[in-house]
């Protein structure tokens, strides 16, 4: 089983600083720079978020397993979460894995920066 060290691992850059799990400048894109829509749909990511990674932990076939990490991805990219997009990319490849150890790895590092997005979401409604 992963570590919660092998997730933060996972979800940090190759200096070992944690990146900021929003790209304003894309994400602003396609709000416009409407910072009250964006922190709008940041929040609607910060709720669903949890929900696709839950649909992934209880998948029981490849395809609820793809249609999860897709839909998270997806989800991640429209928003700007370009780390979680990744992840949730990484673990769409692993729908056909039988490796047990490599799908929970990509859970935990897809919780980890879920979370912490959720926790930079939270702190932008306060600076609004």
């Amino acid at each position: 089983m992963a570590t919660l060290g092998a997730a933060r691992a996972m979800a940090m850059t190759g200096r070992g600083c944690a990146r900021v799990p929003i790209d304003h400048d894309h994400l602003a894109r396609y709000t416009f720079g409407n910072r009250e829509l964006e922190i709008e749909v940041l929040n609607l990511f910060a709720e669903q978020s949890p929900a696709y990674l839950g649909n992934m932990r209880e998948a029981r076939t490849e395809k609820d397993w793809r249609d999860a990490a897709h839909t998270l991805k997806g989800s991640a990219r429209a928003v700007g979460a370009l780390l979680i997009a990744e992840l949730a990319e990484r673990a769409e490849a692993l729908r056909t894995s039988t490796d047990m150890v490599a799908k929970a790895a990509t859970i935990d590092a897809l919780a980890y920066a879920i979370e912490e997005a959720k926790t930079y979401i939270a702190s932008l409604e306060i600076e609004f």
